[in-house]
């Protein structure tokens, strides 16, 4: 699949990118998607819920009444889970919730979100991007020139460019990825994706 470069103007070069169907153009696995996202949204929960069992509420723990006799149910201490103030039964407790997943499987799955993208016209290749100081007002005049105002957009830098990210921080539609650093969750998430030109050998590198 071949796409026109295209200026911060939002007009084209002239020139064209070939995107490898390797990579942008193979079956894609719906199933691989959903393991690989349901990874990184798992890696993503602190697991820091806790509750206090019986044991950890702080309360007398003497017998309440004798065990016979009294025509009610019996009862321990005051700190079962029956009665106010006592622990809770089989609460949450701080947990790992991460869990592996085979390289094949993560690799497969980020390639089928790009093939997504691709076969829905949803990748847009730029001229690599280069601020000489952080502006959000530039940031925000590029994406208009290609006519991507208020669209969740993920921008893919071939390298760390710290101008380039503190100009797209505080815009919320917005999230700048590195090559290396992308993923399915983020891929299929975004509306469109913004390609720097070097960005696709960077991307055809890592899948190699």
């Amino acid at each position: 699949m071949e796409l026109a470069i295209y200026n911060k103007e939002g007009k084209t070069t002239g020139r064209k990118v070939v995107l490898d169907d390797a990579i942008f153009g193979i079956e894609p696995n719906d199933h691989a998607i959903y393991l690989d996202v349901k990874q990184i949204m798992a890696n993503r929960r602190q697991g820091t819920h806790s509750s206090k069992p019986r044991s950890m509420v702080s309360g007398s723990t003497r017998k309440l009444k004798r065990q016979k006799g009294t025509g009610g149910a019996r009862a321990g201490d005051i700190n079962s889970p029956l009665f106010r103030g006592g622990g809770r039964a089989f609460g949450p407790q701080p947990r790992d919730y991460s869990f592996k997943l085979n390289k094949k499987v993560k690799s497969l799955a980020r390639k089928s979100a790009l093939t997504y993208k691709a076969i829905n016209n949803q990748i847009i290749v730029i001229e690599n991007l280069n601020f000489d100081a952080p502006k959000t007002k530039d940031f925000k005049n590029i994406l208009h020139n290609l006519e991507l105002d208020n669209k969740k957009t993920l921008l893919i830098l071939p390298s760390t460019n710290a101008n380039v990210v503190l100009s797209a921080r505080n815009l919320r539609e917005v999230g700048v990825l590195n090559a290396e650093s992308i993923n399915t969750y983020d891929i299929l998430n975004a509306q469109t994706m913004l390609i720097c030109e070097d960005s696709i050998q960077r991307i055809d590198e890592m899948f190699a």
